[in-house]
């Protein structure tokens, strides 16, 4: 029987071997082909955003399978919607979600952070150092980093007059977005909008309580805090008043119609005589529910069902202004607001279970007479409102984006009042702390710490290369500065005014942030490190 035939390869080693023609059917890799293939796949991923970091990053237009465009620059959302197929990559989309999740902003820097790290894991894998070691090295220098960012955060006084340091984080992380142009606009009504449901006493903030609002049309300067809900609908009737002062609001969950039966049934109307019966049983049933909802004292009705023309009509006749069609989670938020209690019945309706407010009022944009409810002075909630204005879809979408990390950022302040600074500084910083402790460390992890110092250096050096400045050159100024000084707020300055001190330029954000970015990347990479081969379900390995 003839030898299969095969071909002659050699190993990273130099040692040659045969591949048969079953093994060449093998797609799988193992051991350092697959690491290889593992960080290239995750390394192309940090680098489709590396170009987003920074107040100069350029913006990313993401194609839907729909052929629906998003024009964004936050990390985690360029990542959600990019179709990524190798698994290894999905770990980083996963990663940039988790940092969202937990901080709310740096959702790029955690993503670029673990492509820096995983190139020069490849570095020191080719040197042949274990991909364990590696990851403990790693380790060991992620808390180095971690302790130097600490050591260099400042306290800031959150509770000052006028909130100037939150506004000015707040300002940090709006001016990388594509809204940067109105950031000291929004990052007030940012800061107002927490600060407005926050319990200061917890140090928590309820961001349920904060409801973004977008309507197409007019400019993004027109963007606004409303101390109160927007639902998006109108009164039932033209003719209804658009403004209820002192609103006592009966929140309905029952229609107003005559009840059905639950079972098929047949109704024969002969004569105008069963006519006229049928219409007056139904008046019937109308005026008893009008009664009841007067009765209870209350001057507005809010229902979730809709109602028909005559019931519409008897309930402007009885000046009962109504809003119909109203979402269960809206309702429940207007209830919550208002301190009223929704109601399943007509029957159950008192005064005690209405809602109270000091104003309702129907606006309109624009000329297609786009109508919204506002509903403010709510006493029992200190839920607010902020409705976004934009020329389009798109530019209201990324702006409710942006409040989102604004938010965070000042979320995370009233949790952490620790600032550190931007423009790459606390990654300098944390670099030059690495190298001291690696020089300091006897084992061979000495190579992944000087590594993991090295991976620190692409921030800035990203954030300069975005910017227009020659990368090496101006970290290489900006470290010298730093270690001379002993001053570790010197950062690159991307806006060019001339001071590389980001206290002076008001630039920094929340140490919790900086710190979460350094180990939830530390702690992906080393995952990825680990893994040698990919498995699939369907792959069958023969004896």
């Amino acid at each position: 029987m003839a030898a299969p035939v095969g071909q002659l390869a050699v190993d990273e080693y130099g040692n040659p071997f045969i591949i048969l023609e079953e093994q060449a059917k093998k797609k799988r890799l193992s051991g350092l082909d697959a690491h290889k293939a593992n960080i290239l796949a995750a390394k192309a991923i940090a680098d489709s955003v590396r170009s987003s970091m920074g107040p100069r990053g350029m913006d990313k237009m993401v194609v839907g399978p729909d052929g629906d465009v998003t024009v964004t620059n936050d990390g985690a959302t360029i990542l959600e919607k990019m179709d990524v197929q190798h698994q290894i990559a999905k770990l980083l989309v996963e990663l940039s979600a988790s940092q969202d999740h937990e901080i709310g902003d740096g959702t790029t820097g955690v993503v670029v952070m673990a492509g820096a790290l995983l190139e020069k894991s490849l570095d020191l894998i080719e040197k042949g150092i274990h991909p364990l070691r590696i990851a403990t090295g790693f380790e060991k220098a992620c808390e180095v980093a971690v302790k130097r960012v600490e050591e260099i955060a400042k306290v800031i006084d959150i509770l000052s007059e006028e909130q100037a340091a939150l506004k000015k984080a707040a300002s940090t992380a709006l001016g990388s977005k594509v809204v940067s142009s109105r950031k000291d606009q929004l990052a007030k009504i940012s800061v107002d909008a927490v600060l407005a449901v926050c319990d200061l006493d917890r140090k928590d903030v309820n961001f349920d309580l904060i409801k973004v609002e977008g309507k197409v049309g007019g400019k993004l300067e027109d963007t606004c805090l409303i101390q109160g809900i927007v639902v998006d609908k109108d009164f039932s009737h033209p003719q209804m008043p658009k403004k209820v002062q002192d609103a006592k609001m009966a929140i309905l969950t029952c229609p107003f119609e005559p009840p059905k039966p639950k079972t098929k049934h047949k109704l024969d109307i002969r004569t105008g005589e069963d006519y006229k019966k049928l219409y007056e049983h139904e008046q019937k049933y109308f005026r008893e529910q009008i009664r009841l909802i007067k009765e209870s004292g209350a001057n507005l009705v809010i229902c979730q069902w809709g109602f028909d023309d005559e019931a519409n009509h008897l309930l402007f006749q009885n000046s009962l202004p109504a809003v119909r069609w109203v979402g269960g989670v809206e309702l429940e938020l207007i209830a919550i607001a208002t301190g009223g209690r929704i109601v399943p019945r007509f029957e159950e309706l008192t005064a005690d279970k209405l809602g109270k407010a000091g104003l309702v009022r129907e606006v309109t944009f624009g000329t297609m007479k786009e109508q919204m409810l506002i509903i403010e002075e709510c006493g029992k909630s200190k839920a607010v409102t902020v409705l976004v204005r934009g020329g389009n879809q798109m530019v209201v979408d990324e702006a409710k984006r942006c409040l989102h990390d604004a938010n965070c950022c000042v979320r995370n302040l009233i949790r952490d009042p620790r600032v550190v600074p931007g423009g790459g500084a606390s990654e300098m910083a944390a670099s030059l702390a690495v190298l001291a402790a690696a020089d300091k460390e006897q084992t061979i992890d000495q190579y992944s710490m000087k590594g993991f110092a090295s991976a620190l250096d692409v921030i800035p050096m990203a954030l300069a290369e975005n910017s227009g400045l020659q990368g090496i050159a101006e970290m290489a100024k900006l470290k010298a500065i730093q270690e001379t000084s002993g001053n570790a707020w010197h950062g690159v300055d991307c806006m060019q005014t001339g001071t590389t001190d980001m206290w002076a330029q008001s630039i920094y954000e929340a140490c919790a942030s900086k710190s979460s970015q350094l180990r939830l990347a530390t702690q992906v990479v080393k995952m990825i490190l680990k893994i040698d081969d990919v498995l699939t379900t369907s792959d069958v390995i023969d004896e």
